[in-house]
């Protein structure tokens, strides 16, 4: 009960910011889901008021949509039903066709995954890990299941898998020992471990992709998406809209570059050859 509350006060919230917002009203609010990283509280009180802020200065009223798992947001995305999202889950084979293009994502040098144990664990290799439980996310997670799984088949490493739901549960179950180890994503873990006063290392760590990207669906108007893409890059020079970003990077604990940038279809390719090529099934 208290979850669905959450996730339905966090949508009434971002569309009545939206409709509020100078130039918007009379319009109906475009859908915006959000991968859930992290839990439905955190990820609204986040994005709340980045959308806020896009939604006033584009002219284009948007809406926070939040699901219990990625997998249910992933389900309805395939059928276009959300006008933008915010993931890296739609570079497979599969999903790659279905209309969604990327516009922006965060600034910065992008993110690994790596594979996590307590800093004091006795685990020193991968191969330790044979038979014993690793916490992942769910089985469409990029950083946080792919990556580290396929790392494992190909160091021949058998592991009990656990999905966790989102990144920072994995996070937390590690942390409280219920798992020997974790696949996460190195930037939602780094800032975690900074907020709980975690410390961990890493047994292994992938090669560096694009951070999650904004996607806009090939039915919105291109007027609307380039007025959303423009609004969410000019954040950061934009004095109430780096307020915005600088709180958004307290609450996170983020210590990384402010904003968002930018991006291309053609900036993720290395997600869709790692698909062509994984072991993972």
């Amino acid at each position: 009960m208290i979850r669905r509350a959450t996730m339905r006060a966090a949508t009434i919230l971002a569309a009545a910011v939206a409709m509020h917002a100078p130039g918007v009203a009379a319009q109906q609010a475009h859908s915006f889901y959000v991968l859930n990283q992290r839990s439905v509280a955190l990820t609204a009180e986040y994005w709340n008021p980045i959308l806020t802020h896009v939604s006033s200065k584009s002219g284009v009223p948007l809406e926070l949509k939040l699901t219990k798992t990625a997998r249910e947001g992933n389900a309805i995305a395939e059928k276009g039903n959300y006008d933008f999202q915010y993931t890296n889950h739609f570079f497979t084979p599969e999903r790659d066709r279905l209309g969604y293009k990327v516009i922006a994502r965060p600034a910065g040098p992008g993110i690994r995954s790596q594979i996590v144990v307590p800093e004091d664990s006795p685990i020193q290799t991968l191969q330790d890990l044979n038979g014993k439980d690793v916490a992942f996310v769910t089985p469409d997670g990029f950083t946080g299941y792919w990556l580290p799984f396929d790392a494992l088949l190909k160091a021949k490493v058998q592991v009990n898998v656990v999905f966790t739901g989102n990144q920072e549960a994995s996070s937390a179950q590690l942390k409280v020992n219920k798992v020997a180890a974790a696949g996460v994503n190195s930037s939602v873990m780094a800032r975690y471990a900074r907020r709980e006063s975690f410390a961990y290392r890493a047994l292994w760590t992938s090669e560096i992709y694009q951070d999650l990207c904004i996607m806009a669906y090939s039915k919105v108007p291109a007027a609307k998406v380039a007025a959303v893409r423009a609004a969410l890059i000019s954040m950061v020079e934009d004095p109430e809209g780096r307020k915005v970003l600088e709180a958004g990077a307290e609450l996170l604990k983020s210590t990384g570059d402010l904003g968002f940038v930018a991006a291309e279809d053609r900036d993720y390719d290395n997600y869709r050859k790692f698909y062509r090529t994984t072991q993972v099934k």
